[in-house]
């Protein structure tokens, strides 16, 4: 249904079934784990649905907004967040088997890119925030969201997973749940137009603490591999 109605020009339109799709990628694991009828193959099926969904449709908008007057180049363009998309579903369903820590994911979720994509598009590069950004400069805009958007998704940048609402989650991630809940408000009372700021923020949030940890590390190697002084023989 996105498909279509971005295919028509409807693209507030395709934006409400790919959050649709969203919310139902949320609540299709918690139905499985309530009638015990999770499996392999579901969780298969569960990505092939967030591929269409959160990779084709939300770059098949980007070329129908922007790239489609880039030619072929263009094409090859807005088709990085599905290439990704696809190529980070695929690893997580690798890597996932054996992951016990359901906390972060590796690299940022697609359903995260789609709306990263869709808040900007709808609101910032056309629509009610278009005026923000001078005409000028919106087509290196959407080039560099398009590259990094997709660029994060096959990263190895730490994310923090959508916690499910519960009193033991609440009290185990207070700061993470409470987080995603003003991100949630956010959203609704300003009617989408500041999503796109909140999603840079879950962009970044990664990003730094990736690279605290990436330093903290290498300062721990470096100091493990500092030879100590020898001891002075006529010290006492």
């Amino acid at each position: 249904m996105a498909l279509t109605r971005i295919s028509s020009g409807d693209f507030m339109g395709a934006a409400g079934f790919i959050v649709l799709a969203g919310v139902f990628d949320v609540l299709d694991g918690a139905v499985a784990r309530l009638t015990k009828s999770t499996s392999e193959f579901g969780g298969e099926l569960d990505s092939l649905c967030d591929a269409v969904s959160f990779g084709v449709a939300p770059a098949f908008l980007l070329y129908k907004v922007y790239f489609e007057t880039q030619g072929d180049f263009g094409v090859v363009l807005a088709s990085l967040p599905a290439l990704a998309g696809v190529l980070r579903l695929a690893r997580f369903n690798v890597q996932s088997a054996g992951s016990t820590d359901k906390r972060y994911f590796r690299g940022m979720p697609i359903p995260a890119g789609a709306l990263t994509i869709l808040s900007y598009t709808l609101f910032y590069h056309t629509g009610s925030q278009s005026y923000i950004l001078p005409d000028a400069w919106k087509p290196l805009a959407i080039t560099l969201i398009t590259l990094c958007v997709a660029g994060i998704m096959v990263s190895t940048v730490k994310y923090d997973a959508v916690p499910t609402p519960s009193g033991k989650v609440i009290r185990e991630r207070p700061v993470v749940m409470s987080y995603f809940f003003l991100g949630v408000i956010i959203a609704i009372a300003s009617k989408g137009a500041l999503l796109f700021p909140f999603m840079l923020s879950y962009i970044l949030i990664g990003l730094v603490r990736s690279a605290i940890n990436f330093f903290q590390t290498y300062n721990d190697i470096e100091e493990d591999t500092i030879e100590e002084d020898e001891a002075d023989p006529f010290e006492v």
